[in-house]
């Protein structure tokens, strides 16, 4: 365990001081353990009552103080903490994006009401190297069955990409056969995970006549045009997942024959990018498999 600086404690009810800490690396939009020891200085017992009470926070700011991340994941006590008690808490925290230096900040939190450093006390603060959230930048694929015709525009799509996919990659991408994704999708999509988003998905083209496009108005809202969308509400279509979150995604039927997944539930961050597109032959998809909303 490492040592936290030496701070001041207030005198009041509500006063901490901070012991130690073991804080793993960060990387970008990355859920990981840590633990931190603190003494309970005040005169009123910490009872996180299921979380409801007192809790032990975090904030992420930049190198100047600014907060980034305000609200970061709760931990609740074991049990009561008396005053004067010492406790060791295990805490769970999400990594910032992008990646950066950054200070992570511990708090306390009094049920929601305030923090513990907007009533005297300092949190206790230290300096994070926050690393990308690829280890390697690399990005596999994979294509489902399809006519040897689909299969081939899409091998052919693949080779032509700005940035190589290879069988190895820390995250993998999910495409239909006849899948044509633009020359610079590879490298789109790599950009987004290293900046820390888990999943990632982007616009599709509907390649065609207009009869054969008109079959297919399911998929207007994903027609290419729209920016960045952090946090996107509809399904993602053509996704790609890094290797740590792919047995936690929630997946639904194809739409219009494409691979779709519900945006996770869990604490991470995904992104439909518009400028990421995956061209499709109208031929190739099916119509009508889900309304637009």
């Amino acid at each position: 365990m490492s040592i936290f600086a030496a701070h001041a404690v207030p005198a009041g009810p509500l006063s901490v001081r901070w012991l130690s800490y073991d804080i793993p690396p960060q990387r970008a939009g990355v859920l990981s353990s840590g633990r931190v020891e603190l003494q309970n200085t005040g005169a009123v017992a910490w009872d996180s009552r299921e979380g409801h009470g007192i809790c032990l926070g975090y904030h992420w700011l930049d190198p100047l103080g600014n907060p980034i991340v305000w609200d970061g994941l709760l931990s609740a006590f074991p049990r009561v903490i008396a005053p004067g008690e010492r406790v060791e808490v295990s805490l769970t925290i999400a990594g910032p994006t992008p990646p950066g230096r950054y200070q992570l900040a511990f708090d306390l939190v009094d049920g929601g009401r305030c923090w513990f450093s907007e009533v005297g006390n300092e949190p206790a603060e230290i300096e994070v190297a926050v690393s990308t959230r690829l280890s390697r930048r690399r990005l596999r694929v994979q294509v489902t069955e399809g006519p040897d015709e689909l299969t081939r525009l899409t091998a052919e799509a693949l080779a032509d990409q700005e940035e190589a996919v290879t069988p190895d990659g820390d995250a993998t991408a999910f495409l239909a056969a006849g899948c044509r994704p633009r020359p610079d999708w590879s490298r789109r999509v790599l950009d987004a995970h290293e900046e820390g988003y888990g999943v990632v998905a982007g616009a599709i083209d509907v390649l065609g006549g207009r009869r054969r496009r008109r079959r297919l108005r399911s998929l207007q809202p994903w027609a290419p045009g729209f920016g960045r969308a952090p946090g996107w509400h509809r399904p993602l279509l053509c996704p790609s997942i890094t290797d740590d979150l792919l047995d936690q995604t929630g997946w639904l039927e194809p739409i219009s024959g494409l691979p779709a997944m519900q945006p996770p539930a869990f604490p991470q961050t995904w992104i439909c990018d518009g400028r990421i597109v995956v061209a499709a032959p109208a031929r190739a998809l099916q119509p009508g498999d889900r309304p637009s909303d």
